[in-house]
């Protein structure tokens, strides 16, 4: 039973943090929870991992991510345009990836095919109780 009780709160909280990386992003992405789990030997600290789907065509808006946030992107499928504060602009293939440090501007973020779709995963390293994952930059 307190298994049960364990799962239902970790459940609950997950979707509460994936709201809020949905909640930022443009209409032409999707975010599609992977995981969600404390890391347990870093009292503290989650791993939650999101995957982003671009149309072909899509992108998301700038924006930051959670303070504590670091990010490893990966990207699993299609090619990604990606800018990471004064970095270059730089197209990721399948099979390639980049990170973010805490507090980054991710100021480009977009699908770099106008006729194929395009899949990242994004694993955050974050405060457990960072529940806003993504902010759009206006």
């Amino acid at each position: 039973m307190k298994l049960h009780s364990i799962l239902l709160s970790a459940a609950a909280a997950a979707s509460m943090t994936f709201a809020g990386a949905t909640a930022a992003h443009d209409v032409s992405d999707k975010v599609k929870p992977n995981f969600s789990g404390a890391i347990s030997n870093i009292p503290g600290k989650s791993l939650i991992a999101v995957e982003v789907l671009y149309p072909p065509g899509g992108a998301s808006p700038a924006h930051t991510h959670a303070k504590s946030a670091f990010i490893y992107a990966y990207v699993v499928s299609g090619s990604v345009v990606s800018k990471v504060n004064d970095g270059p602009e730089r197209v990721y293939k399948a099979g390639e990836s980049f990170f973010e440090e805490p507090g980054s501007l991710h100021a480009v973020s977009r699908n770099a095919s106008k006729t194929k779709p395009a899949k990242l995963l994004a694993v955050f390293v974050v405060d457990s109780d960072d529940k806003q994952l993504t902010t759009k930059v206006k």
